[in-house]
């Protein structure tokens, strides 16, 4: 089955299906190997990745674009992109979309923010006009229907800080009619918004939940609770970059700190070389070298050791 089917087929069984953020390959496939069924790039932790920068609308689109081809093809489960405000008016929208779905994305969100956009849990947003939101959606559903049905569009308005629930209800409907398959509302703050949004909405609802830990300017809800509430798609997208952060800077924080700069035996830090090489392909980077090299070559590659690693 495609994944943009498989994708399409957990969010309209409004299950509070879980897509957890992606910052690069490499934690795409960690959170394939840990059990998740579908990834949500990050734009926050792509700007934090790539630039080490706040998701203020410094990435480029080609780095976006550059970045979404490598998680798509590191993993086999469904990956949504995530294009920001979608690249400039609805003819640059429909391209992008058009680009996605060639690369074997299974679904994309796009925001009504003013570029440059902020994080949606940042202060200081502005949206367009709902109309011309409305329309960049016309444009890439339309892409859509002509190369795959099932890739999913995920309309996300900002407006609540500024305008409330209603005016928020009130373009996520408009977004859906215009062709969006989700709706998402980022910086909803509680459970009783959420739950109207659910009841007035007229298609599933997709929540931020941030990080999982502090839920930012949303109330943090359990996954079955938000399952029963008939929520389409829960996304938690910078947990992999602030895991990451936090992790570095403690590690560099102690080899600093270690009067002979090193922590020997203090193997809790890190993955072994071998456990990280195993998670990485290299046993079958080795096969395939066994398979087409010649024989001469390898051993004066190898000179008869079987293993890469030890």
């Amino acid at each position: 089955m495609k994944t943009t089917t498989l994708l399409r087929k957990a969010i309209m069984k409004r299950r509070a299906v879980v897509v957890p953020g992606a910052h690069d390959a490499l934690s795409a496939c960690v959170i394939e190997k840990c059990g998740f069924e579908a990834i949500q790039i990050s734009g926050y932790g792509l700007a934090g990745s790539i630039l080490a920068k706040p998701d203020v609308g410094l990435v480029q689109m080609k780095d976006i674009l550059d970045m979404t081809w490598n998680i798509v093809q590191a993993v086999k489960i469904p990956v949504m992109a995530d294009i920001d405000t979608g690249g400039g008016n609805s003819v640059n929208a429909a391209w992008i979309t058009e680009r996605l779905i060639l690369m074997g994305a299974a679904g994309m969100n796009i925001e009504d923010q003013v570029f440059p956009k902020r994080c949606g849990h940042m202060s200081g947003k502005e949206v367009i006009p709902a109309e011309e939101m409305a329309g960049k959606i016309h444009a890439c559903a339309e892409v859509r229907n002509k190369l795959d049905k099932d890739f999913i569009i995920n309309a996300r308005t900002d407006v609540f800080a500024a305008a409330g629930l209603d005016e928020a209800v009130r373009r996520c409907n408009l977004y859906l009619k215009a062709g969006a398959d989700l709706a998402f509302i980022d910086g909803i703050k509680t459970k009783s918004d959420i739950r109207r949004a659910v009841k007035e909405i007229k298609g599933p609802l997709s929540v931020n939940l941030m990080d999982a830990i502090s839920g930012m300017k949303t109330e943090l809800i359990p996954i079955p609770e938000l399952a029963k509430m008939r929520v389409g798609r829960v996304s938690i997208p910078v947990a992999s970059i602030m895991v990451t952060h936090k992790a570095l800077m403690t590690f560099f924080t102690a080899l600093k700190a270690s009067p002979t700069g090193i922590m020997a035996g203090q193997t809790h830090w890190a993955s072994s070389f071998e456990e990280y090489t195993d998670f990485v392909g290299l046993k079958e980077y080795r096969a395939l070298e066994d398979k087409y090299l010649p024989e001469k070559q390898l051993d004066n590659k190898y000179h008869g050791v079987k293993k890469i690693v030890g």
